[in-house]
């Protein structure tokens, strides 16, 4: 009996293992999720950076992109998620791990319905738009990862990793 007991001790002990927040997917009809990763926080660093990550052994460093936008903070949901990029600079390309609030969908989008980003005044940079979709009910921003982040912050951040 007490072989029983531990036996469904350890069950629940591993099912309270794998509790947590999951993306989920459909694959050919089937649904799947993928657990959110455990950010490890680093100190002193900038502050929108929220930390480094393991993906398949390798520590990415991983940034907020709301704080570097300087949007209000909030609280991570279900739908957040982090989104791996690679970024192009002089000495080769470095990953970082970008935390949106959720993923939205994949676009097609023609050449012919990008416009310039618009100029917003000498004090504004906008370096980092690459253009404005133009899309059915609305514009969507089109960003240059290779530019949201200065060579300063990135130093940083391939510090902290």
């Amino acid at each position: 009996m007490s072989e029983t007991n531990e036996a469904t001790g350890n069950t629940a002990k591993a099912m309270v293992e794998k509790e947590g927040k999951y993306l989920s997917f459909t694959l050919a009809g089937e649904e799947y999720g993928i657990g959110m990763m455990a950010i490890t926080t680093v100190p002193q660093t900038p502050g929108f950076v929220k930390g480094v990550i393991n993906l398949r052994g390798k520590v990415i460093p991983v940034i907020d992109l709301r704080l570097k936008f300087g949007m209000e903070a909030m609280d991570y949901t279900e739908r957040t998620c982090i989104i791996v990029v690679e970024i192009e600079k002089d000495s080769g390309t470095v990953q970082i791990g970008i935390v949106v609030d959720s993923v939205s969908e994949v676009l097609s989008i023609k050449g012919d319905d990008v416009e310039p980003p618009p100029t917003f005044g000498t004090k504004l940079d906008t370096d980092y738009i690459l253009g404005m979709a133009k899309m059915e009910g609305g514009v969507k921003i089109l960003l240059d990862i290779d530019r949201v982040l200065n060579a300063e912050e990135i130093a940083a951040i391939e510090k902290a990793a």
